[in-house]
């Protein structure tokens, strides 16, 4: 299962729930249910807003919980 790690992120970054919120222009319902990887899907606009807000790449906004197949690593490592 892929997991949003929006609120690590937001943890290692020293900023509030609150500020997020009002960064993506979006209620706090549909923050909550980001931030608790309640949602069904995400659009392309806040994927690249959340990657310029924190400085990182999408593969530093998600990761699996477990393994989708055998052999697949449980984070793909970023090559620098």
């Amino acid at each position: 299962m892929v997991r949003l790690r929006v609120l690590e992120l937001l943890d290692k970054s020293g900023h509030s729930k609150y500020w997020l919120g009002k960064q993506l222009d979006t209620s706090w319902q549909n923050l909550n249910r980001m931030l608790n990887n309640e949602t069904k899907s995400i659009r392309y606009e806040v994927i690249e807003t959340l990657c310029q807000l924190f400085e990182c790449t999408p593969n530093d906004l998600f990761e699996f919980d477990e393994p989708p197949y055998e052999g697949f690593p449980a984070k793909i490592e970023r090559k620098t």
